[in-house]
């Protein structure tokens, strides 16, 4: 077996699981998870309706390269979405449709990676833990930049030795920010651009939660939008990676895509022609419905930004935290050790939250998860209420 394997860690939810195990729920309250982003909205009733419409497309076998309706979709939406020059983002050259970002974030790590004893890939610490897993299997060491408060929740690019970036092959960013809703602008993205030119690193931006945000007129910047600004228009060293998982409620379709640099697409093509993940036909026709509306996104944001609002205000009183600029992510302070008001709250109150410790690494004694908890807003209005007076009676009994 691939020795590497050895280096992997438990998933922050397995070693969640063992944390309850030691305890056990209160009768009478129902369990109220916040722990896993798994969004619970309703899905979309046309695309449902799509997919059930076509699931006779179950007797065709796809094609890696997915069908140019669903790859136009996709272009036309990061058009549109990021303002991006017209024809500078193509279906033919620039788009791969993906079976969720998790398995393309891993894929894309295998085929960019080259081995060599000193291969670097930075990633932001906390981190979603596909990032470490796919440097690991790929022959090369993570480099942690710590999020911090007074940082904003955004790593110090600034505080990275030059060493590192003559090293890095690969830039993970997520913006936004998971479990932080932090913002990367687009200052900052210009600047990594920069960065890459100079060492030249590919970026690889994880955007999933790129739909969550709260001001209707300031939507999150993304990369291939700083590429646009700055004229960059083929894109080079950036790829960017969305889902309709977070956006439009259909973690269960398992369809995102992955787009950037065309050279960078036709070489992940060839990996993935190999690699055997095409999407299903009836999947992709319905991921165009999902691609070509707003209307429901629209809607799904403001869901969230009544239960931040709600939520926000029952607990802030008690806890510590900053309103995220997006995701539905809280990231609060806790007034004992995260593993400890965890377990506890889960034992009193039966509700779930996730110690951020088992999203951070400790590198040189820090650990920017260390007393701090990840609440996922992703229940009903009505159960992250339940939920906030829970967390409330809990933290005011400590």
């Amino acid at each position: 077996m691939n020795p590497d394997l050895n280096r992997l860690q438990p998933y922050p939810f397995e070693k969640l699981t063992a944390l309850k195990a030691q305890v056990s729920a209160p009768e009478g309250l129902t369990h109220i998870p916040l722990s896993i982003g798994e969004p619970r909205h309703p899905a979309p009733q046309f695309v449902l309706d799509c997919l059930t419409s076509n699931i006779n497309r179950i007797s065709n076998y796809p094609t890696t390269k997915g069908m140019p309706e669903l790859r136009e979709a996709i272009a036309n939406w990061c058009q549109r979405r990021f303002k991006l020059n017209t024809g500078t983002l193509t279906a033919e050259d620039h788009v791969l449709p993906v079976n969720g970002t998790r398995e393309a974030i891993f894929a894309f790590t295998q085929a960019l990676i080259e081995r060599k004893p000193d291969a670097l890939i930075a990633t932001p610490n906390p981190f979603y833990q596909i990032y470490e897993g796919a440097a690991y299997l790929a022959g090369a060491e993570p480099y942690f930049m710590p999020c911090l408060a007074e940082n904003g929740f955004i790593p110090d690019f600034d505080a990275v030795p030059e060493e590192v970036w003559q090293n890095t092959q690969l830039l993970f960013l997520c913006s936004p920010g998971n479990p932080t809703g932090a913002v990367i602008g687009s200052d900052i993205l210009k600047k990594l651009i920069a960065l890459s030119d100079q060492y030249d690193f590919v970026i690889a931006s994880d955007e999933c939660y790129s739909e969550i945000y709260f001001d209707e007129q300031n939507p999150p910047a993304g990369l291939l939008q700083a590429c646009a600004e700055l004229g960059r228009d083929d894109y080079k060293n950036c790829v960017v990676f969305h889902s309709l998982s977070k956006r439009s409620n259909l973690p269960g379709l398992r369809s995102g895509f992955i787009a950037g640099e065309a050279e960078l697409m036709q070489k992940f093509l060839l990996y993935r022609t190999y690699h055997g993940c095409s999407m299903p036909i009836q999947h992709q026709l319905a991921s165009i419905e999902a691609w070509n509306d707003e209307e429901h996104t629209i809607a799904n944001r403001a869901v969230y930004t009544e239960k931040f609002a709600r939520v926000t205000e029952i607990l802030s009183p008690v806890l510590n935290f900053s309103q995220p600029e997006a995701s539905f992510y809280l990231w609060p302070e806790t007034p004992v050790q995260e593993e400890v008001f965890a377990q506890k709250l889960f034992a009193e109150q039966n509700v779930t939250v996730l110690p951020g410790s088992y999203l951070s690494r400790t590198i040189n004694g820090e650990n920017p998860g260390r007393n701090r908890v990840r609440m996922a807003l992703v229940a009903t209005l009505d159960e992250c209420i339940e939920a906030a007076e829970r967390i409330r009676r809990f933290t005011e009994s400590l």
